[in-house]
């Protein structure tokens, strides 16, 4: 697949634009560094498509180029490639939520129609994938039908799709043989397929080997058990599912993988097993799997001998197969399988059944056949004969084809792919998480975890699992031990909320061979909350600290933890954790910054002394200052809490203060400092993705580095006198590292008093403000920027510590009547303007009357303030898998037109919106040419389009550039989600789903369940669920 002129690595990728408009973000070079390492550790092997341990990526690999046939074609060559591509289609699918060893990704490749009556097409099986898959193929006269998946290996890189014969009208229909026996050292061959995704191509090679063992691609999905063909070919990204022809026009292997290091090197899968399932599939028989669980590979005879084979044994060999070079030599045993216990790492293996065999082949017909049965394995183990018995189990048993989603995260039994990976027991390892989102998010990696209790009962197994979460309440907290599989050694304990009310369903995903489709089951119904009661507790008390007084304010903190179920206005976390302080202990009101609970569609759990854990919910937050005021019951808590004192009094620069905070660790830390800065500060904006940042607002530094590791705290005097917040500011995106940039910086109280006392009143405040950005001048620039002396002698007189002015820099979207961007403000309602608490007049007046400066120009004019109402989002639409609301305040504050009201938040991997492009920071102004304004019109025209169809989006990005996108409808995996604030619901908002075009109270009968807290993409490319989004991919 290929974007903007560059070759794509070798591996499942993202679809790029190349059918639309660009998008506004462009991922970094991060992500090439990290395929280089993954792809050096592991000997510089690839997927024909971009996709290593699960990240996505997103880039072009630019060590890789485009490679036409290396030779002029003969004329028979020509006559076979125009018979050959008539069979070969491109195939453009998702992978619609992680399973095993895939993630969730949207994606192109190649098949091959091997039956065109019954409307078979032959591909790689990590195309196919082992999860839910959706998608449709294009042949070469450009007709498109819809594929599903009839047979995907439990192991080999092959998989069957099935189309509908009939859904092609205008070309007759070919199929490629399958020809195993074709493949020959020396033979010249095409590879005909979709390299880079971009057209048909022909590459041409000669097959160099045929006992390649097979590539690993370090973590994630490998085949195994089997010998590779070896050529130079180079194809890139899209070719995966090529079919790889001799002259004659038959099909003598499969492209599967090649090196991501440049070299010219392809790896093809040999089609013996490819041809036994289609004739399988073709009599309408089961395709039978058998294995032993053990892992075989190639080793040539010298390596043998080392290993122990007998000079006899290996002259039997030589005899009996004069061109073979090597034998199998068992490399991984799986505890508890068939073979443990009987056969060691390192035994080569000289017979099965009585049989001399040498071959992956003969040894997979022998085990497949035997499925149920027994078979008699001789070994050379030291030199020595060692013959044992062994039972053969079914490999289908052992690859997962259900999982279960609750709670936001999705699990299933361990895979034999995973187990192979790690050399683990299949038997009850442990049920895997192959999705760690909502309740089971876990800080350092989203999948590879095997849950091993919960509630303090074993899960060994899917089963064990189902019938625990079915017991817990909704909102309970429960013990959980779990393992990762990279590191087996340590088991982890971790408590966790479970959530029941964001993702009440306990679903289960079956899959269906014969529709294509995973079938979905509610199989069981949240249980209602266990009502809490008052609890006791004590604040630790910090005695060794020299300041009594000021460290007795430990007393006004509590801790703070906000998880976002669905991720909106940008922010790019799911869960944020920090310290709030008590303003109001009796009414158990709490003031918390902005980026740790940024938006009101969350969960907020107050924790108060260490101890006394329970829920709270947004009260207010403030427009500009990046503060929220939450409340918890506080009939609940017996523990000496106590209000915060806030002083009226703004500290001074240079006045000495002690600051109290906890660090990363969440730890209090208690240090005498003093005040270096009190300074107006501009937040920097996130270029790629807008969230909320904090504008127009006098923040304070202290001269402790302490203050720098800790993102919540206060300034106190030592009589316990709170003179500052010490709060967490989100800013931009740090793009190199993919890191978002947090600032730690002091807030003085005054200016949070009028807002507080509205609210310990029981009022709830309604702020005005004006929507402009401003930026500080000094008098040397206000000077020459046609300021008079008078002002000038004005502003040093009324205000000597700070002489200065504001100019407008930025003015929000959609209202630009009164102040314009360059404007110095002087005055607003007669109030000299030199400090951002003077801009405070704006909260309670419809109107001010401004003095302002206006290209040299002193005037006058009447400007108007805007309600701050409409800057929180308080109704989205998750649609096609993307996420949609009213452009929120950040982007008004950076977009110079706002194009509708339906903005692209974010989207979910795997989904249409990613598929076809559909991108964070779009807008959308019309469904199939009838314009939409608004969500509610958007919901009217989308409700009428049939599942399983095209419609048209007329789309615009944020930098103002028209486009239209085509889209298909998939309501079975991605229904349309409607949340809307009700604030008579517990949680505060209403979910709505709609199927058929009908509205439905709560979640539909579609999808996975996962759409809470699943893989999201928000347009950085980063944040903490791999989301791409407005901040993922």
């Amino acid at each position: 697949m290929e974007s903007n002129g560059e070759p794509r690595g070798k591996r499942k990728q993202a679809p790029t634009t190349a059918h639309g408009r660009p998008m506004k973000q462009f991922k970094s070079d991060i992500d090439i560094i990290k395929m280089e390492e993954v792809a050096n550790a592991s000997g510089g092997e690839t997927y024909s498509d971009a996709h290593m341990n699960g990240i996505e990526l997103d880039m072009e690999d630019p060590r890789s180029s485009k490679h036409a046939a290396a030779t002029a074609d003969t004329a028979e060559w020509q006559a076979t490639i125009e018979k050959v591509v008539k069979s070969v289609v491109s195939i453009h699918f998702c992978q619609t939520c992680s399973f095993d060893t895939d993630p969730a990704l949207s994606s192109e490749a190649t098949g091959f129609v091997v039956d065109a009556e019954r409307g078979y097409i032959l591909t790689n099986r990590h195309v196919v994938g082992a999860g839910p898959f959706w998608g449709y193929c294009i042949f070469d006269n450009h007709e498109e039908c819809d594929v599903s998946p009839v047979y995907r290996d439990p192991v080999h890189d092959f998989g069957i799709l099935r189309f509908d014969p009939q859904a092609i009208k205008h070309m007759q229909l070919s199929e490629l043989q399958l020809r195993p026996d074709l493949a020959r050292v020396g033979a010249e061959i095409r590879v005909v397929g979709n390299d880079a995704g971009e057209k048909l191509s022909i590459l041409s090679g000669v097959i160099s080997r045929l006992d390649r063992n097979a590539p690993e691609y370090s973590e994630g999905y490998s085949d195994f058990n089997t010998n590779y063909i070896q050529a130079a070919a180079a194809a890139s990204g899209g070719s995966s599912g090529s079919p790889v022809v001799n002259i004659d026009g038959y099909a003598v292997a499969l492209q599967a993988g090649g090196r991501a290091d440049g070299a010219a090197t392809d790896y093809f899968l040999p089609l013996d097993r490819a041809f036994r399932a289609l004739e399988c599939i073709r009599r309408g028989e089961h395709v039978s799997r058998g294995t032993i669980q053990t892992q075989w590979l190639i080793k040539p005879f010298d390596e043998c001998r080392r290993l122990g084979l007998s000079a006899d044994w290996e002259a039997a060999v030589r005899a009996r197969f004069p061109k073979e070079i090597g034998m199998l030599v068992a490399e991984i045993i799986l505890p508890k399988g068939p073979a443990a216990l009987k056969i060691e790492e390192g035994d080569v293996l000289v017979k099965v059944n009585g049989e001399l065999l040498t071959q992956f082949v003969r040894l997979d017909d022998i085990l497949d056949s035997s499925v149920g049965k027994s078979v008699t394995l001789l070994v050379q183990r030291g030199g020595e004969d060692i013959e044992v018995t062994l039972q053969v189990g079914d490999l289908h048993a052992i690859t997962p084809d259900r999982f279960v989603s609750v709670a936001g995260a999705t699990f299933h039994n361990l895979s034999y792919q995973q187990a192979r990976l790690y050399a683990v027991g299949i038997q009850d390892a442990g049920v895997y998480c192959c999705e760690a989102a909502g309740s089971f998010r876990y800080e350092s990696a989203e999948s590879g975890w095997l849950i091993q209790t919960v509630d303090n009962k074993d899960t060994p197994d899917l089963d064990a699992f189902i019938n625990v979460m079915k017991d817990i309440p909704d909102r309970a907290r429960v013990v959980i031990t779990y393992k990762h599989l990279r590191d087996l050694h340590s088991l982890h304990t971790s408590i966790i909320p479970i959530d029941r009310h964001w993702s009440s369903k306990l679903r289960l995903a079956v899959r269906n061979d014969s529709t294509g489709l995973w079938d979905f089951t509610d199989i069981a119904d949240p249980l209602p909350p266990v009502p809490l009661v008052p609890r006791k507790a004590n604040f630790i008390k910090m005695e060794s600290s020299k300041y009594a007084g000021a460290a007795d304010v430990i007393r006004s903190f509590v801790r703070i933890t906000a998880s976002m179920p669905v991720k909106l206005d940008g922010f790019p976390r799911t869960r944020k954790i920090g310290y709030g302080l008590v303003i109001d202990a009796d009414k158990g009101l709490v003031i918390v910054s902005r980026a740790i609970v940024p938006y009101d569609l969350c969960d907020i759990s107050v924790t108060i002394a260490d101890s006394i854990i329970v829920d709270g919910s947004v009260v207010f937050m403030h427009p500009l200052q990046n503060y929220a005021i939450i409340q918890y019951d506080p009939s609940l808590v017996q523990a000496p809490v106590k209000s915060a004192k806030l002083s009226s009094e703004n500290i001074k620069q240079g006045s000495e203060t002690i600051f109290f905070g906890f660090n990363q660790n969440l730890r209090p830390n208690v240090v005498k400092t003093a005040v270096t800065d009190i300074t107006t500060v501009a937040i920097p904006a996130s270029v790629l993705s807008p969230r909320y940042r904090a504008i127009n607002l006098d923040a304070i530094t202290v001269d402790t580095s302490v203050a720098s590791h800790c993102g919540s705290g206060v300034l106190v005097s030592e009589d316990g006198t709170v003179n500052a917040l010490w709060l967490s500011y989100l800013g931009e995106r740090n793009t190199p590292h993919g890191k978002d940039v947090e600032y730690h910086l002091g807030l003085a109280t005054p200016a949070l008093l009028p807002i507080v006392n509205q609210i310990t009143q029981g009022i709830k405040p309604s702020l005005r403000i004006l929507a402009v950005e401003t930026h500080v001048i000094h008098m040397s620039q206000a000077r020459i920027m046609g300021i008079s002396e008078q002002w000038i002698e004005k502003v040093e007189k009324e205000d000597p510590e700070r002489h200065q002015l504001f100019m407008v820099r930025k003015i929000d979207s959609g209202h630009e009547g009164g102040l314009q961007e360059g404007d110095i403000i002087l005055t607003l309602n007669d109030r000299l303007i030199t400090r951002v608490s003077d801009l405070d007049v704006m909260y309670d007046h419809t109107t001010l009357d401004a003095v302002i400066v206006r290209k040299r120009e002193e005037t006058s004019i009447r400007v108007p303030t805007i309600p701050t109402q409409e800057f929180e989002t308080d109704r989205a639409v998750v649609f096609c898998g993307a996420i949609l609301h009213r452009p929120h305040h950040a982007v008004r504050q950076q977009i110079s037109k706002i194009h509708s009201d339906i903005y692209v938040s974010a989207r979910m991997r795997g989904s249409p919106a990613y598929q076809y492009g559909l991108a964070p920071t779009n807008f959308i102004t019309a469904v199939n040419a009838t314009p939409t304004r608004d969500l509610k019109s958007f919901l009217e025209e989308t409700k009428k389009i049939p599942d399983n169809t095209y419609f048209r989006l007329k789309v615009v990005t944020f930098d103002n550039v028209k486009w239209v996108v085509t889209m298909k409808k998939c309501e079975h995996y991605f229904p349309t989600v409607e949340f809307i604030k009700d604030e008579g619901e517990r949680c505060h908002w209403r979910r709505v789903t709609y199927e058929g075009g009908q509205a439905k109270r709560g979640e539909g009968e579609g999808g996975a369940g996962v759409m809470v807290g699943g893989q999201l993409d928000d347009g950085d490319g980063a944040g903490d669920d791999g989301v791409e989004g407005e901040n993922g991919e």
